[in-house]
């Protein structure tokens, strides 16, 4: 660079750069900021007149904004804390004007504040532990240091860790609302006030360190004069290093013990600032942006600050004209970087107190470290592998005002990196690690490296300085670093011819190793130069003295030629276009054409139902050519020259096979040279098995479009590779397993793929009888246990892809649907034997196939009422409807198929058990879809098995529903009613109306519950089995196996629980003021919830008459509600089977008031009573007919009846005679009490004619019926 322009004279004094005046609104505002890095580099601070940002990284690595903060501040510092040996969190640590120093945790909880002296503060500085590398050197303990204009604390790094971690621990209890105040150690601090020195503005607490016998006998004698006294042993001092003027630098040392630690009160912050709002800018709620009333109080009650303990110079750095501005001090603590405003950068040796060295031209320059370590991989081997390891030590130097940021070489070394950066960025060091570890917790733990970081305030990028261990050794005679730089020419010439010469030229076997390493693995390098570079350098090094070659190096090259000859012998065979396919006698598979049509049909649904390809990159596609790296990347040469496939990814393994069998198996390259090569190639036939399998399972998509010549060339790729040196075992016993034929079963029995392995299965069944044939003697057809072996699984891959087809069905639109399930012969065998009902039973909920729809499937009978209706639409419509149900037939007709190969595993009770198993967990997923609860219920229904029935009954009860029906019933008994939608939802995890159907659920699953209990004894348990080929099921127990072993219930308990779960359904539905509990005794209240399969004492006897008129009051008002439901007189359409306007209510009330010993008369003549209020004469005529006290139910319908004639009498326009007088009658009366009063006048007569017939003649109000009845007619005739 040209320097003229920056740099000036270091002796005249008018050469000084004056301040720039120039306009600093085109700098960025970061400029103004303070900024601290930690030292884990993922928590970064920014500070700038009267506001500060807390910056975390995230997972995704970007920078985003805690909290905002007011401070008044002129330094921040932060620094990561750990007591386990990984970052447990970070303090911030802020230093105020106003002499106060406050630490906060990373989201801006103050923790404690302290005043240590009244004085703005300037700088904060840490110092971390450090595992000494050798033997000797004083441990250095951690410490913080605060420095103020004169005078400097230093605080003890254990003190500050105790006290800090017992503040953050409070501060958790007081955020847990405990009051439990915990008052924290105090802090052990040294105060030294540091004298003659004109001004300090930075500093750096070196440690303690020990001087040797002469030095001590040096300055013993220059201070005492000639007859000094010399102690025995040298003491320990602390050395701290200042810069500022008057001098420049100044070395500071204090003796230990010569001043007593002091012991500070610790102000920890309030707890209930807590409930603050966190993120609120101008609440002040960390106390930096308060009122002035605020500020009083804690100006009156100041803590004591303790006076400095004076601290003389030792000797400085004297220069009267130069100014220090900042001191950057070493990771090994023995050199110091000082930067001035004349624009130089001073080195200073901290042991001697000398300059060492300087650099000029760096005005505002910011400094930093990097301690590398040396590379274990070259000294491993070497004699002095157990020294300890050597670090290179590096100044890293930022010039903003020319934008480059350099990397010098300590002590004397030279400039080894320039990096042309921004202006106006920031380099961040922050000096230290992480604190509260010590030589215990640091034992086998690895301390990261200390960082520098660069700041961009253009772009925001936040850059680390990495520099390699060898660029210390660089010089102009170092061969390593000629070598490297010939290895980063390599990388930028990888495309042109010089790439040889370069590999040739590179003279240490390490870096020509790596060199060609790289040249190998980069993409962009064609075959031809990678060959041809590879064999030049081979043939270099057979030309050298054997002494003189690395045996690795010559070993790689070797190899990696030979890999490269084999992947250009396999392109040229598959890129061969002279070649032509003529199929032989012994290519003939015999009897293989029966065995296709047999599948053919099911290969072809398979195949119409296999889910579309996806958007992909091309890249990606299994036609790409597979790049020679990557072929180089997967094989490796052993020591036996043989050639080894290493298989990593799943991707990568199929791509491989790809390259070397699909164009085998598509018939377009000579498979018997193919393999020919791989075999003189040195690779095992069971790992080219493996490939082949690989990739016919892998492109099963294109396999099934020529599924016949595919197969032929498979047949013949089997036999070449089971002719090969290796395959089979020569000394194999027919009537054993042979392990090359069960590789081929065990791929296929863990594949998903179910037609490709069926085809494959198929091949090498014949492949395998072939070879047995072969080996036997005699003519007769061999019988071994290899073929048997074969017929199973043959016969397990059938039925697995009539399975797997019908999983394959797309569910309909609007359906719930879901992921499809892959199943394979190994995850059935894994499921246990009810492992093909769970899959069929997801397949079910996947489709939204109805309880009744499929018990219509497996009964063959089809939907006759939809064709029906579809001869009545109109042509479009017809077509769609016809499509729709041949959609349904083969879906039918797949699950019927299924059943057929499965008629054990997928039996009625086996199928409905699962379903109903199946539904009830997708309800217990989600509670508010109740739905899939009924459908449950539902599917046990169809089970006609009494003993699976209790079974799964009292599984269902107990895994899934007795939680939340207990929760359902405490929430009622809380609330007296029915609960509203936000109170169910917190305690039952439903919403209303979910609950009422849930309710509805418990009602019938218990009722089930009870017939199957009764059932039990007449019907014996079933027997169930498995079929033969899947004998092997080895897994969980299906769920009519888990139903079978469940102990019988209880009836009168389970009668119990559900008369509770038909009140609670009642009362939900017509919304009922109850509390369940009051409707039982003691004994009926602690048999609630209790295992079903256990004796409880339940109540028996006559029960309270007290509790009886409860029990009666809500039947009644359930009565009344139901009628209140169906209030539509007009309405002939018949009632629904469920909800509150079904028509079962009326007689589940009748029977469950003969449980609670209520008087079912009392509830008819109630039910009648409101029926005729409702005007639904018709409906309450039919349940007269069962009320057994007529005379009581006249008296209160000859109530109801003037009350209607009340209403009729006052709406009515012709007031007669007889009508004046029916009204006197029945003035009484009020209709208002009538739910219907507008009746006609006939309904009313017909009423009346009732009562005249239920009422004895001897009745006292019989004589008013009759003239009721006469007045009625009047009014009748006269209308």
């Amino acid at each position: 660079w040209d320097t003229s322009d920056w740099e000036s004279a270091w002796e005249g004094g008018d050469n000084k750069e004056e301040e720039s005046t120039s306009d600093k609104k085109g700098e960025p505002w970061l400029q103004d900021c303070v900024v601290s890095l930690s030292p884990c580099a993922d928590l970064l601070v920014v500070a700038r007149e009267q506001k500060a940002a807390f910056l975390s990284v995230c997972e995704q690595h970007h920078l985003y904004s805690l909290v905002l903060l007011c401070i008044f501040t002129s330094c921040l510092n932060t620094f990561f804390r750990s007591s386990t040996g990984r970052p447990d969190w970070t303090c911030v640590v802020v230093g105020f004007t106003s002499g106060y120093v406050r630490f906060y945790t990373e989201s801006g909880v103050l923790l404690l504040a302290q005043l240590l002296h009244e004085d703005p503060v300037l700088r904060l500085k840490c110092r971390t532990y450090e595992i000494p590398r050798h033997p000797g050197v004083t441990e250095q303990h951690e410490e913080l240091s605060i420095l103020y204009p004169a005078a400097m604390v230093t605080i003890d790094g254990f003190s500050l860790f105790q006290s800090l971690r017992a503040c953050r621990n409070q501060v958790a209890r007081a955020a847990a609302a405990g009051n439990d105040v915990i008052q924290p150690p105090p802090l052990a601090y040294k105060k030294w006030g540091l004298q003659e020195m004109d001004t300090i503005v930075d500093h750096s607490s070196v440690g303690i360190m020990t001087l040797c016998v002469f030095d001590q006998m040096k300055n013993a004698s220059i201070l005492g004069g000639f007859n000094a006294s010399v102690k025995g042993s040298p003491p320990a001092m602390s050395q701290y290093v200042t810069v500022g003027s008057g001098p420049y630098t100044g070395f500071y040392y204090a003796i230990e013990g010569s001043s007593q630690p002091l012991l500070s009160h610790v102000a920890m912050a309030v707890a209930s600032k807590l409930t603050s709002a966190l993120f609120s800018a101008a609440s002040g709620w960390l106390g930096w942006n308060k009122n002035k009333n605020e500020e009083e109080a804690p100006q009156k009650q100041k803590p004591k600050v303790e006076p400095a303990t004076p601290l003389s110079i030792r000797f400085g750095l004297p220069d009267s004209r130069r100014h220090g501005e900042s001191i950057c001090l070493s990771p090994c603590n023995t050199l110091a970087g000082v930067t001035d405003d004349f624009g130089r950068v001073t080195l200073l040796d901290l042991a001697r107190g000398i300059a060492i060295r300087m650099w000029k031209g760096y005005r505002d320059a910011q400094l930093g470290w990097l301690q590398v370590p040396e590379e274990r991989s070259e000294r491993d081997l070497s004699p002095s592998a157990s020294l300890p390891r050597r670090h290179a030590l590096f100044l890293i130097i930022y010039a903003p005002r020319r934008g480059i940021l350099e990397v010098w070489a300590m002590q004397q070394g030279p400039r080894v990196g320039a990096f042309t950066v921004g202006k106006h960025c920031r380099l961040l060091y922050a000096g230290y690690r992480l604190m509260g570890v010590n030589s215990v917790t640091s034992q086998g733990w690895q301390l990261h490296t200390q960082q520098v970081c660069l700041l961009d305030p253009i772009t925001g990028a936040l850059r680390t300085v990495n520099i390699p261990f060898h660029l210390a050794l660089s010089d102009k005679k170092s061969e390593r670093a000629k070598d490297m730089h010939l290895v980063k020419k390599l990388t930028t010439l990888l495309r042109s011819r010089d790439t040889e010469s370069i590999l040739l030229d590179i003279k240490h076997p390490a870096v020509k190793k790596q060199a060609l390493e790289s040249l190998l693995s980069n993409k962009n390098t064609p075959v031809s130069c990678l060959v041809n570079i590879t064999r030049a350098l081979d043939d270099t090094l057979k030309r050298q003295e054997p002494e003189e070659v690395d045996a690795g190096l010559l070993q790689l090259c070797s190899s990696q030629l030979k890999l490269l000859q084999l992947y250009t012998d396999i392109q040229q065979l598959h890129s061969a276009t002279d070649y032509l396919f003529f199929p032989s006698l012994q290519d003939s598979l015999e009897g293989i054409e029966e065995e296709l049509s047999r599948v053919a049909p099911t290969l072809q649904r398979y195949a119409q139902f296999t889910p579309r390809p996806s958007v992909s990159f091309a890249q990606d596609s299994p036609d790409s050519p597979l790049p020679a790296q990557a072929f180089l990347s997967q094989l490796e040469c052993t020591e036996d020259e043989e050639v080894k496939v290493i298989r990593r990814s799943e991707t990568e393994w199929n791509q491989l096979g790809n390259f070397l069998f699909w164009s085998c198996l598509c018939g377009k390259s000579p498979l018997h040279k193919v393999c020919y090569t791989l075999q003189q190639a040195g690779i095992s036939p069971q790992q080219l098995l493996s490939l082949l399998l690989s990739v016919w399972l892998h492109r099963e998509k294109e396999v099934l479009q020529k599924p016949e010549e595919n197969v032929r060339n498979l047949h013949r790729l089997l036999v070449a590779l089971s002719n090969m040196k290796g395959a089979v075992e020569e000394s194999w016993d027919p009537q054993s397993i042979s392990p090359w034929w069960q590789q081929v079963r065990t791929t296929c029995v863990q594949s998903h793929n179910a037609a490709a392995a069926l085809l494959a299965a198929l091949v090498t069944h014949r492949a395998a009888k072939a070879s047995i044939t072969s080996r036997a003697d005699s003519k007769w057809e061999a019988v071994s246990l290899e073929l048997e072996q074969w017929v199973v699984c043959v016969r397990q891959l059938e039925d697995v892809l009539v399975l797997q087809t019908l999983l394959l069905v797309p569910p309909p639109p609007g359906a719930t649907g879901g992921a499809t399930v892959q199943c394979s012969i190994k995850t059935l065998l894994e499921g246990g034997t009810g492992g093909i009902a769970d899959s069929v039973s997801k397949w079910v909920f996947r489709q939204d196939i109805s309880p009744e729809r499929l018990k219509e499937i497996l009964q063959k009978r089809g939907n006759k009422e939809a064709d029906d209706n579809v001869e009545q639409r109109d042509e479009e419509e017809r077509h769609e409807k016809e499509k729709s149900q041949e959609d349904t037939d083969r879906t039918a007709e797949l699950l019927l198929a299924l059943c057929q190969r499965f008629p054990h595993s997928l039996s009625p009770d086996f199928l409905f058990a699962h379903c109903c198993w199946e539904y009830v967990v997708q309800w217990n997923k989600d509670p508010e879809e109740g739905q899939y609860l009924c459908w449950s219920v539902e599917h046990l229904k169809m089970v006609s098995s009494p003993h699976i029935q209790q079974g799964v009954c009292t599984m269902m009860w107990s895994t899934f529903i007795v939680k939340r029906f207990s929760a359902a019933t405490f929430l009622m008994e809380k609330v007296g009613k029915a609960p509203k939608d936000r109170l169910c939802r917190r305690d039952v995890g439903m919403g209303d109306k979910a609950m009422t159907s849930f309710l509805g659920c418990c009602v019938q699953l218990l009722n089930i519950l009870m017939e199957a209990d009764s059932a039990v004894e007449e019907v014996s348990a079933p027997e169930l089995s498995i079929e033969e080929a899947w004998s092997g099921a080895e897994g969980p127990a299906s769920i009519a196996e888990l139903a079978l072993e469940q102990k019988g219930v209880h009836y009168p308990l389970v009668q119990h629980h559900c008369l509770l779960a038909s009140l609670l359904h009642a009362a939900m539905t017509f919304s009922v003021k109850v509390k369940p509990f009051s409707l039982f005794d003691s004994k009926g209240k602690n048999a609630f919830f209790r295992d079903l399969t256990t004796i409880q004492l339940m109540p028996s006897g006559d029960m309270d008459p007290g509790l009886v008129s409860v029990r009666q009051e809500f039947l009644l008002r359930v009565l009344t509600g139901w009628v209140q439901a169906i209030d539509d007189p007009s309405s002939s359409t018949p009632l629904p089977s469920s909800g509150p306007r079904a028509e079962w209510w009326p007689s589940l009330c009748l029977e469950l008031g003969s449980l609670l010993q209520v008087n079912p008369d009392i509830l008819r003549r109630h039910l009648v009573c409101e029926l005729y209020s409702q005007g639904l004469d018709l409906r309450a005529e039919e349940v007269m007919l069962e009320v057994e006290d007529k005379d009581v139910l006249g008296s209160q319908l000859l109530v109801l009846t003037g009350q209607r004639l009340s209403y009729s009498l006052l709406h009515s326009q012709n007031q007669t005679q007889a009508a004046m007088e029916l009204l006197a009658m029945v003035r009484s009366q009020h209709y208002s009490l009538l739910r219907c009063p507008l009746i006609p006048l006939p309904q009313t007569s017909r009423l009346v004619g009732r009562l005249i017939e239920i009422l004895p003649e001897n009745h006292a109000q019989y004589s008013l019926a009759l003239h009721l009845l006469e007045a009625v007619e009047v009014l009748t005739t006269e209308d």
